[in-house]
């Protein structure tokens, strides 16, 4: 009964539906019961052929037409339209929806080429979602907090509300982007699995039993979908790469400073010991270069104090290049490989994952060195300081403003409030722990055979495949890189396998949690989830990472024959 609800069960269950309502009645799903896996050919039977076939080209693809004119912006963000309103039905992946506005800005964009001949810019006609923490015009930005319906950050009487953009969303519209929907987060953002009480769960495209992950949830459950090509997240602890893991997806966390966080909302806002950054999730390594590229077109210095003057850097790639194709085996790559975190080893199919990496790396002639897992443990505890520095108490406030319940999966206590002697001396461990991890990885020029230090390192994003909800217990393998700083780029590998039968028992853990982790593993329940690695870089090395991401992906193809990963979709 309506009756018997609270004030903020009346207004989540009234976003709820006007979020429902903005989809069209013909575009509605009538049925009682779905399947596990909602990807592939179940959501294509939904679409027509044509449908198919935009919606399944990736970002590159799809940009190649439209700038071209052998596509419409029409016709492209129609048929994306139409495949994210399918989308959010199955996994509850929205948060807003903008779809009339999205297709009066690609009419006007059709009308533009026609006239000049020339398209607006390089992602002219290209669909872009956007995480619920980015500002539209006209559009709610909630975050997944019930007390920020119909505000501005909660602040009802802010005149910034429905006015305000954020200055990522200027440049894609000045590069000629179509946005169209946000997508969703959990409440407080930090989480690692996507829930809050305006939309409920977002699940996993793949398995309907699993989390899409956090807290760019709903971005990564979007484009597993195809509802979407690529889109914006952000990465404080793991937001980025933890959904572009579980889905299956390419996701980046640049060093901060290298995309305009200018005018986007955030939890916790003005803590810059650890600075939330923003990064692109896409369907192919090409659409996560694209977006990058572009972006740092735009010159986003000029606009966002905190942005570096660092365009894209063809120097660094074509460096890069020069290396990868190096005949002599004592110029190719060297790469370290990190199998665990020293603290919670990886469930089987990361095992695996990690180990088909490394035969590759071997068969190709490059060198493997094994990586210092000890290097782990302060990164990770810094990290879990600093996301805690005011006691819990805005994310709590936050919650406060309509007094709805917490969700487990982002539950927040109050904790001490560090004074500001105490956040100095942390400032001051952090650097000094950057220091020695940039000591180490120099280091490894002694032992690698081109005298360069390590190329890169390959570590798992999560002790798991796309995880179980509410059994998400450990953010280790991706804090510790936001303490540092550091680029990291995760890349679809395969789907956990339930037929491992030699890594099933262990008798010996390397703590509490680890068992625990290990004690959670169903191999029926995760049989087939989305598995991705992470390729790290030190800081600000995102040209050279993308660059290295390209080439693995082409081998990581060529050794499973699996459809192309580096310019077009993977199979949905």
């Amino acid at each position: 009964m309506d009756s018997e609800l609270s004030s903020w069960q009346k207004a989540a269950q009234a976003k709820r539906q006007a979020i429902l309502d903005s989809i069209p009645q013909k575009w509605r799903i009538q049925r009682a019961v779905l399947p596990v896996d909602v990807t592939g050919k179940f959501i294509q039977g939904y679409l027509t052929p044509r449908e198919i076939e935009i919606t399944e080209a990736d970002a590159v693809a799809i940009t190649t037409q439209t700038t071209s004119g052998n596509w419409s912006a029409v016709e492209v963000t129609e048929a994306f339209c139409h495949r994210a309103a399918m989308a959010h039905q199955l996994v509850n992946c929205l948060h807003e929806i903008f779809f009339e506005d999205a297709i009066q800005v690609a009419k006007e964009l059709d009308e533009h080429l026609a006239a000049t001949g020339k398209p607006k810019g390089p992602l002219h006609g290209l669909p872009v979602s956007l995480k619920d923490q980015f500002h539209v015009k006209g559009v709610d930005t909630t975050m997944g907090y019930v007390g920020w319906i119909g505000t501005y950050q909660g602040n009802k009487d802010d005149p910034r509300h429905r006015v305000a953009e954020s200055e990522l969303v200027r440049e894609l519209r000045s590069l000629g982007a179509v946005l169209f929907c946000k997508t969703s987060v959990p409440v407080t953002l930090m989480a690692g699995e996507t829930a809050n009480h305006i939309i409920g769960y977002t699940w996993n495209p793949k398995n309907r039993n699993l989390s899409s992950g956090g807290s760019s949830g709903g971005e990564g459950a979007l484009i597993a979908l195809r509802g979407s090509p690529a889109g914006f997240g952000t990465d404080i602890g793991g937001s980025v790469r933890i959904p572009a893991s579980f889905n299956g997806l390419f996701g980046l966390r640049p060093s901060a400073g290298r995309m305009p966080y200018e005018g986007a909302a955030n939890s916790i806002d003005g803590q810059n010991t650890i600075l939330s950054v923003i990064g692109p999730l896409a369907t192919s390594i090409g659409g996560l270069k694209l977006l990058f590229k572009a972006i740092l077109s735009e010159e986003p210095w000029q606009h966002d104090p905190l942005s570096l003057p660092l365009p894209w850097r063809d120097d660094i790639e074509n460096k890069t290049k020069q290396l990868i194709s190096e005949k002599s085996t004592a110029s190719r790559l060297s790469f370290g490989i990190m199998r665990h975190d020293g603290l919670v080893e990886p469930q089987p199919s990361v095992k695996v994952a990690i180990d088909f990496m490394e035969r590759i790396l071997r068969d190709l002639g490059h060198q493997v060195l094994e990586w210092d897992t000890d290097l782990c443990r302060e990164g990770r505890e810094i990290a879990s300081k600093i996301y805690n520095l005011d006691g819990g108490e805005d994310l709590l406030s936050h919650i406060a403003l309509s007094g709805e319940a917490q969700i487990p999966q982002c539950s927040v206590e109050p904790g001490k409030h560090f004074n500001a002697r105490e956040v100095a001396a942390l400032n001051v461990q952090k650097r000094e722990y950057q220091k020695r991890y940039m000591d180490y990885w120099n280091g490894t020029a002694r032992l690698t055979t081109t005298g360069r230090p390590v190329d890169a390192v390959i570590c798992p994003t999560a002790p798991h495949a796309a995880v179980i909800p509410g059994k998400y217990r450990h953010t280790g393998y991706t804090t510790f890189i936001n303490t540092l700083d550091y680029t990291s780029l995760v890349f679809p590998v395969g789907n956990a396998d339930k037929n491992i039968p030699s890594m099933i028992e262990r008798s010996e853990f390397l703590s509490e949690l680890d068992q625990k982790i290990f004690g959670d593993y169903d191999a029926e329940i995760y049989y087939g989830a989305p598995v991705g690695l992470q390729l790290i870089g030190k800081r600000l090395e995102e040209e050279k990472i993308i660059t290295i991401a390209e080439y693995l992906c082409e081998q990581v193809r060529f050794y499973t024959g699996q459809e192309d990963l580096v310019n077009s979709s993977t199979d949905a």
